[in-house]
């Protein structure tokens, strides 16, 4: 039996807190993990951004990408290495590139999921190019932004079709404000979007490989509040319901690491942004939850690792579109649906191999969460975002809730 290592990447832009917990819990735990007849270790390293050969080798096994859907050098980096070298990344670069927010409404709107209603309108303004004038002049047809009011009903939503953490999402409650919110849109291709107007529940939904949690969400609080420390606002039906859903999204796409935004009325969910492979992690926003993201973290990647999961290159649509062709109720579509996640996402062998190899992930993530270590990760990242006057006040508010989530784990 040979003693081997796996290396495990982290591809990292402005994320202080989450590596830092990463990496000290992956020390604590010093894994020695027997798979086929070899005794396997880990080593977590931070890849730098520099120039490279393309016929260089890659040392990492597994990378965690939290960069490449904005900075091209890495991106670029990753997919030769994936190609050449048979590394795998979470997530597809390919994937995350190619397949934005609109790419997901339809695909998602075929498989039966409840998406509202929604349009898309050409930019307000262009950039200069020789053949704009002669192809608008002959092929663009006026139109009224106001008419699609009686359409989809007041309000309604305009969003960037592309997303992007928030950015341009303005409700529009009538005529004034739809002009307004259009002739505020600048160069950006949007989409308008039916309202669910009286929703009662209005959940973000966290996948990570096959791990899911689920988190009332409040949109109207401030950014460090919205994810709310609620539990027992869903009955265990509706977890499950959630949790199928944003598997079936993710295992489609190929996103390991992706959250489903739902919102529930009279008693039906209805997806309305989904499109989300680099989730937020950050203490600041994620608080009470943010010891569950870091364990999902340790979780998957020690997995993909100490396996050599190997990385789908391809994406492969076709057992989704064959269900979604049955005739039958939506449930069991969605049913179906989450069989082919599972199989994608190798759940029963994860859960199996956490259960065997990381029984004490747990305890060890729990005590963590209550020394200085974890509390200076806490403090970096408040003072990397808050003016220095606030530092202390909202690292003691953060800390706070994690010693909140430390108590309920434990009644």
């Amino acid at each position: 039996m040979a003693e081997v290592t796996r290396h495990i990447g982290l591809s990292l832009g402005a994320d202080i807190c989450w590596p830092l917990c990463f990496e000290a819990i992956m020390k604590e735990l010093d894994l020695r993990v027997p798979h086929e007849g070899d005794t396997v270790r880990f080593e977590v390293e931070r890849v730098m951004i520099e120039p490279f050969d393309l016929r260089q080798g890659c040392k990492y096994d597994v990378v965690i990408d939290r960069l490449t859907h904005w900075y091209h050098t890495s991106r670029e980096w990753i997919k030769k290495a994936i190609l050449m070298d048979g590394l795998y990344v979470f997530n597809n670069p390919w994937s995350v590139q190619a397949n934005e927010k609109h790419t997901t409404y339809c695909a998602m709107m075929k498989l039966g999921m409840r998406i509202p209603d929604t349009w898309m309108i050409p930019p307000k303004a262009y950039e200069p190019n020789p053949d704009l004038k002669p192809t608008l002049s002959r092929y663009a047809k006026l139109f009224d932004i106001t008419r699609l009011g009686p359409k989809l009903g007041w309000p309604m939503f305009m969003k960037p079709y592309d997303g992007g953490g928030w950015r341009g999402v303005v409700k529009v409650d009538d005529e004034g404000a739809a002009r307004a919110a259009y002739d505020a849109s600048g160069k950006s291709v949007m989409h308008v979007q039916a309202a669910v107007d009286g929703f009662d529940r209005f959940v973000r939904c966290i996948g990570f490989g096959p791990q899911t949690h689920c988190v009332l969400y409040d949109p109207d609080a401030p950014l460090h509040e919205r994810y709310t420390t609620q539990t027992g606002f869903i009955s265990a039906a509706e977890e499950e319901h959630l949790r199928k859903l944003t598997l079936t999204i993710n295992a489609f796409f190929d996103w390991e690491f992706n959250s489903c935004e739902a919102l529930r009325k009279d008693g039906v969910w209805y997806p309305i942004d989904f499109a989300n492979p680099c989730p937020d992690s950050q203490v600041t926003s994620l608080h009470w939850h943010f010891p569950w993201l870091v364990g999902a973290y340790v979780r998957w990647s020690v997995f993909c690792a100490a396996t050599k999961r190997p990385m789908r290159k391809n994406q492969d649509w076709s057992p989704f579109y064959e269900v979604a062709a049955l005739d039958m109720p939506f449930d069991d579509k969605l049913e179906r649906y989450a069989a082919i996640a599972d199989q994608r996402f190798e759940t029963a062998r994860f859960e199996e191999f956490c259960a065997k190899h990381l029984a004490d992930l747990d305890e060890v993530i729990w005590r963590f969460f209550g020394t200085e270590q974890a509390k200076d990760a806490v403090r970096q990242k408040v003072a990397a975002l808050f003016p220095h006057h606030e530092v202390e006040q909202f690292t003691e508010h953060f800390w706070g809730r994690i010693q909140d989530w430390r108590a309920s784990q434990k009644s």
